[in-house]
């Protein structure tokens, strides 16, 4: 499998921003796909569903829960902040909202729900030092909250793609008006997600403060 590369949005010309220990916090595509992700049976659908109910524009990272049939559980959407990239950063701001709208699973022996990550930017498709933070931050926040790790994908002018697996789309992309959720594939039937309460309820956007 192949990967193209492109200059972070992110890179600073300052030299903290070029740290080893920055440089440390971050996954390169390899990495990634011999970290054993588990791949989504219909991403499509999951893309879709995510779109419509956060709306994503570019800097917008939504962070979704998905039980062991790929329903989503629950999810929240920030906007990222303007610093240089930094998994430690990043991996502190899906932590913490991964916190507000789920309880975590640190007692189970294995995980049994999955974490995957959206994230709508500016550019191509082709890795940057920015994907591979959100890559570590992602891991590293599914460790702390008993999660199982799962995809990395990012939302561009020319669609979605599944960083490490070569899947992707043309629509939604972007610069997409926000859908439906009665179009996004999402069964009705399914029970209604569930808030960090326990309460079910309809999902609820998640901004940063």
């Amino acid at each position: 499998m192949t990967f193209g590369f492109a200059p972070s949005a992110a890179t600073s010309l300052t030299a903290p921003a070029d740290s080893p220990s920055r440089l440390a916090r971050m996954l390169e595509p390899a990495e990634w796909a011999a970290a054993g992700i588990p791949l989504l049976r219909n991403p499509r659908e999951v893309v879709n569903g995510l779109h419509a109910r956060h709306r994503p524009v570019p800097a917008t990272a939504v962070v979704a829960v998905l039980d062991h049939e790929e329903r989503l559980t629950a999810s929240a959407s920030f906007t990222r902040r303007p610093v240089p990239a930094d998994g430690w950063e990043f991996r502190n701001a899906l932590l913490a909202h991964l916190r507000r709208v789920i309880p975590h699973d640190l007692r189970r022996r294995t995980p049994v729900r999955t974490a995957v990550l959206l994230y709508c930017r500016e550019g191509d498709e082709r890795w940057t030092e920015e994907d591979g933070a959100w890559m570590w931050g992602l891991r590293d926040a599914c460790t702390l909250h008993g999660l199982r790790c799962g995809a990395y994908i990012t939302l561009t002018r020319s669609g979605w793609h599944v960083l490490g697996e070569g899947r992707g789309g043309r629509r939604p992309h972007s610069q997409s008006a926000p859908g439906d959720l009665a179009d996004s594939s999402a069964d009705e039937e399914h029970p209604m997600p569930r808030t960090a309460g326990g309460a079910a309820e309809p999902l609820r956007r998640t901004a940063a403060r």
